[in-house]
């Protein structure tokens, strides 16, 4: 009776221990971020970016770095809403989390699950803090020809007009 405990029990404990802790989620339902930003929990984020992903990517992110420029690779720009409108939050993630090759190494056992998807907001606030792209001038409505200008008020007063003589009696 001992026997198949003992063996019912090493089964179970072999088995958590092959199971991968990850310190939570991974895959967010429906693909979209799974956690809610704090302000220290993006101050974690910058601090991860900074560290991690800023010598590539740049400070403000926008890829234009001399790590990118002599590894010969494009990197996306970040600072541009258009880049990150077609990519979902789980993408953002599976990248920072699996890596890209060797250009790109994973976080995956250097950050937890939570920090990653606080890194994708992060990520994501980049292209927010760039100032709105100039908005050309109206062009002016077409006005109607002007008429011709009305006279400047004179400073003299205007003359009052004339009483009428008194009426003189008749005989």
């Amino acid at each position: 009776m001992l026997k198949p405990c003992l063996t019912f029990a090493a089964v179970v404990l072999f088995a958590l221990t092959l199971a991968p802790a990850t310190g939570g989620m991974s895959q967010a339902p429906g693909g979209t971020n799974p956690v809610k930003p704090t302000a220290a929990s993006q101050e974690k984020a910058k601090a991860l970016y900074t560290r991690d992903c800023a010598m590539c990517h740049g400070d403000n992110g926008n890829g234009k770095t001399d790590i990118a420029t002599s590894m010969g690779v494009t990197i996306e720009d970040w600072t541009d809403p258009k880049t990150l409108a077609s990519k979902p939050d789980q993408a953002l993630f599976d990248a920072i989390h699996k890596g890209k090759g060797e250009k790109m190494p994973a976080e995956e056992g250097r950050a937890k699950t939570d920090e990653m998807w606080n890194l994708v907001i992060y990520i994501r606030s980049l292209s927010k803090n760039q100032p709105a792209a100039a908005q050309p001038a109206p062009e002016p409505a077409a006005q109607a020809p002007a008429a011709s200008p009305a006279p400047e008020p004179s400073a003299q007063p205007a003359p009052q007009p004339a009483t009428p003589p008194a009426a003189q009696p008749t005989n």
